[in-house]
């Protein structure tokens, strides 16, 4: 099954405008394109640009048009458009095949077909279809989702301080005055529950993707709990990035599922919530396991897992059991303010 679409990367000549910037600066705008472009960025589609062109006329053309800040690092030069893409997916980190490109030229679809064979490629005569194909409809719109550009942008302010900071990582991350904050799953985090699961890979301890109404059943049933993450900081919200779905039994506590958005991979956070988990078990007294499925991308969550200490204690089929002993629990990280409601420290 083909996965939603999470970036459209545009060429621009006969693609967003009509004609060749480099022969006239007097291009136009096809028929409908800003509308598109808007529609693409509301439903939480990330875009950007792969365009062979002088930089800085294109940006200045796109900033004519009001439409420069819908488009995430733009790669606009004369190297070969597959390249450009494989930069974009470096920068967002997110899968190609959950990349579209479009493109007036089949030199150029053919050229990004030959190198990833996962993308989308689509003739730029069939734009006004864009909006109508299925991996185009998210299965939800959330508001992390109507959001999730403004939220890039964010990160790559973070980026560009990090970069220039002077001084050990831990006071730079104290300088963002992170909140953590974990919280019992309600009806209305749903939505975004279920997209975490459809969208995560590389920080999914399983793979499993669960739709709305099974994480419902979890939220209500009072043998399971089901947590949701949201991380702030001086620069805004990341949103909601984080989820954990645990089976309380008598002897011990289960976590079927632990997962966290690859945007806040290097803030730990994922390292914070497990051991909030386990804390709790630990004070309740009862063992502390977890399951963890290989996929073809979360190698990333089992490197978690062994780094905090889990061991394998048994294999179900393609699941491995994790245990971990609980004699030596890690405290929160200095930088980082957690804040757990009551209500979940008592669950």
């Amino acid at each position: 099954m083909s996965k939603e679409i999470k970036c459209v990367v545009w060429d621009l000549d006969h693609t967003i405008w009509e004609g060749v910037l480099l022969e006239s600066s007097h291009v136009t705008l096809k028929p409908g394109i800003t509308e598109i472009i808007h529609e693409l960025d509301r439903r939480g589609i990330l875009q950007s640009i792969a365009s062979k062109n002088n930089r800085e006329d294109a940006l200045k053309k796109l900033r004519e048009f009001g439409l420069a800040e819908y488009f995430l690092y733009p790669e606009i030069h004369w190297n070969a458009k597959s390249t450009s893409i494989e930069a974009i997916r470096i920068q967002l980190n997110i899968g190609l095949d959950t990349f579209a490109f479009i493109d007036d030229q089949p030199f150029e679809r053919e050229e990004v077909k030959s190198v990833h064979e996962e993308v989308l490629c689509m003739d730029a005569v069939k734009y006004r279809e864009l909006l109508h194909l299925s991996r185009m409809q998210p299965k939800r719109l959330t508001a992390d989702s109507s959001r999730r550009r403004l939220m890039y942008i964010e990160n790559m302010k973070r980026q560009q301080e990090e970069e220039i900071y002077e001084g050990p990582k831990e006071a730079f991350l104290s300088s963002l005055k992170m909140k953590f904050v974990i919280s019992e799953a309600r009806e209305e985090d749903l939505q975004r529950a279920e997209e975490l699961t459809l969208r995560t890979n590389q920080l999914n301890s399983t793979g499993i993707t669960y739709d709305y109404d099974e994480l419902n059943f979890f939220r209500q049933d009072p043998n399971h709990l089901l947590l949701v993450c949201e991380l702030t900081d001086r620069y805004g919200s990341y949103g909601k990035i984080g989820l954990a779905l645990i089976h309380k039994r008598a002897e011990a506590d289960y976590l079927k599922l632990l997962l966290m958005s690859c945007r806040v991979m290097s803030r730990g956070v994922g390292t914070v919530l497990l051991t909030h988990l386990m804390q709790q078990t630990k004070n309740a007294g009862k063992r502390f396991l977890a399951e963890f499925c290989q996929t073809d991308r979360n190698r990333m969550m089992f490197v978690t897992y062994r780094l905090a200490g889990f061991k394998e204690v048994d294999q179900r089929g393609d699941i491995s059991i994790l245990e971990h002993p609980l004699e030596k629990l890690y405290p929160f990280p200095s930088y980082m303010d957690v804040q757990v409601p009551e209500s979940v420290s008592r669950s």
